[in-house]
């Protein structure tokens, strides 16, 4: 609560401002409970609105999915708990391109592809504990 002391044409005036909630504000001027209409411009909030443009999505037209060609898997190279997935499902991936980050021995791995292809299955989530030699995902 603010209070604040006011002369108007000889006359003091004791004002207690209680609260102002958006263009009402709920003040006592010299004991008397007033709620008063503010004539002002509600401010704008100055947290900027964070709009994205859509995702591309870049097609390289040397990766294709070969339907009915067998999956080929990516295995957890160390015994850990995955940290983050880079790729999702249907995601084109090149040779050599994170996939996940994963830790092991309380150090953080980076398993990358060993081939390009399209990311046809994940069998992890962050959080989850793998064995070595685990399947994390497939690669078509």
């Amino acid at each position: 609560m603010k209070k604040f002391k006011f002369t108007i044409n000889g006359n003091d005036y004791t004002v207690d401002v209680h609260g102002i909630e958006e263009n009402l504000a709920r003040l006592e001027v010299n004991g008397t409970p007033y709620d008063v209409e503010l004539h002002r411009l509600v401010k704008a909030s100055k947290t900027p609105t964070l709009v994205r443009a859509a995702i591309k999505e870049k097609v390289n037209p040397d990766i294709q999915k070969r339907e009915g060609g067998s999956a080929h898997p990516i295995l957890a190279p160390l015994p850990g708990s995955i940290l983050k997935l880079e790729v999702g499902k249907g995601d084109i991936v090149q040779k050599g391109q994170l996939l996940l980050i994963m830790e092991a021995m309380k150090m953080e791995n980076r398993v990358l592809a060993d081939r390009a292809g399209v990311v046809e299955h994940i069998s992890v989530q962050p959080g989850d504990t793998v064995l070595q030699g685990d399947v994390i995902m497939e690669i078509v």
